[in-house]
């Protein structure tokens, strides 16, 4: 994905288009009748009944603004009031810069939501034949919001004798290197946080040292359990974060693929432990916790290549979701959007169920969130 500088100069280049792209339209739509065209033209009574003179007198730059200051549901509406503004406001120009720069701002996208980073990088002279408006309104928050089904009578029954029966509490799997690499641990605030997750069982044994299991309860009354898996054990990490190295990590082994065997062409790989395999026999889903820090480099091959390897779908139902935290050590910090980081790591390729969220480690902002996510994706909610 293009760095913040390369989207700034697209932005400048596509608002210069637009507003070349407006006044045309204007002098199409605006024109008098009589200037010798075949084209239905609004007439002067209907365009003072749709938008009123004085709007459509107003510069094309005021009207981009104040186009850029409605939601998607607005714009829509205005698109509505008149033959111009239905043109104006379909202006595939216009919504690929809306997409360009509320990207960042979106603090969580999902499999379905994803756009598609082929399309961002059209040219400005392919941007006629792209749908960005379907493409803005697929991805925004407020459309996902509009998106999500509505549960019937039927499941609201279900759940209530599901209620009733007593359940195992849903396991989840929780690794990367956002737990490890951050100021701020993400764990330990988890389990000092008693206002917003309780903990209600402490971890009973572990895995050699790298792994163990912690119960929380969310909203007072839902049970779940992490199996935290950390690379290396404590003492190691501590002293590789001191001295700014990277620890082993003994989690994955790498091997090469079965295509890098014969040859040169050898892709790497990985596979995990015997000890972490048998977790994720047993785990209902999957935590990934990455880190969103923009002042650090990061291995993103890596991270795909970790990620691919403990979702491995003949380590159990390949139907069990993910859920990726983009995270930083606390608020202010400058972070990768999670839009940019979900391409980055690939999730796009992934076929179940996924979710990349916006998190900081010292409030924990966003991590409800996307444990409520979670739990709703695994039928608990």
């Amino acid at each position: 994905m293009a760095g913040s500088g390369d989207w700034a100069h697209e932005w400048s280049r596509i608002e210069s288009t637009i507003r070349g792209s407006f006044r045309q339209l204007r002098e199409r739509y605006l024109r008098s009748p009589g200037a010798g065209s075949q084209e239905q033209v609004p007439s002067r009574t209907e365009t003072e009944q749709g938008a009123g003179d004085s709007l459509h007198g107003l510069p094309v730059e005021v009207q981009m603004y104040i186009m850029g200051l409605l939601s998607p549901r607005d714009l829509c509406q205005l698109g509505c009031v008149s033959r111009y503004w239905n043109a104006m406001v379909r202006d595939p120009l216009l919504w690929r810069y809306f997409l360009l720069r509320d990207l960042p701002r979106w603090n969580s996208v999902d499999h379905l939501s994803l756009p598609n980073a082929a399309l961002l990088s059209k040219s400005l002279t392919d941007s006629m034949e792209q749908d960005y408006m379907t493409a803005y309104l697929t991805s925004c928050p407020e459309g996902r919001k509009h998106r999500r089904v509505r549960p019937s009578a039927y499941s609201a029954v279900t759940s209530l004798f599901y209620s009733l029966v007593s359940q195992a509490e849903p396991r989840f799997a929780m690794f990367g290197p956002g737990l490890e690499q951050l100021d701020t641990s993400l764990v330990t605030k988890m389990m000092n946080s008693p206002g917003m997750l309780p903990v209600i069982s402490l971890p009973q044994r572990q895995i050699d040292g790298i792994g163990s299991g912690i119960s929380f309860l969310f909203k007072n009354e839902y049970k779940f359990n992490i199996l935290t898996l950390y690379s290396t054990t404590w003492k190691e990490r501590e002293s590789a974060r001191l001295e700014e190295n990277v620890a082993v990590n003994k989690l994955f082994v790498e091997q090469q693929s079965a295509e890098g065997r014969q040859g040169e062409g050898a892709r790497e790989a990985y596979s995990i432990i015997p000890q972490v395999q048998n977790v994720c026999t047993v785990v209902d889903g999957f935590i990934y916790v990455t880190n969103a820090e923009g002042s650090r480099r990061h291995d993103r091959e890596q991270e795909v290549l970790q990620i691919q390897a403990m979702i491995d779908p003949s380590l159990g139902a390949q139907s069990r979701p993910l859920l990726v935290l983009c995270c930083t050590s606390q608020p202010g910090v400058q972070r990768i959007p999670c839009v940019y980081v979900a391409h980055q790591l690939q999730l796009g390729q992934l076929e179940r169920a996924w979710l990349a969220h916006d998190t900081d480690a010292l409030s924990l902002g966003g991590f409800l969130d996307g444990i409520e996510w979670i739990l709703r994706e695994v039928g608990t909610l």
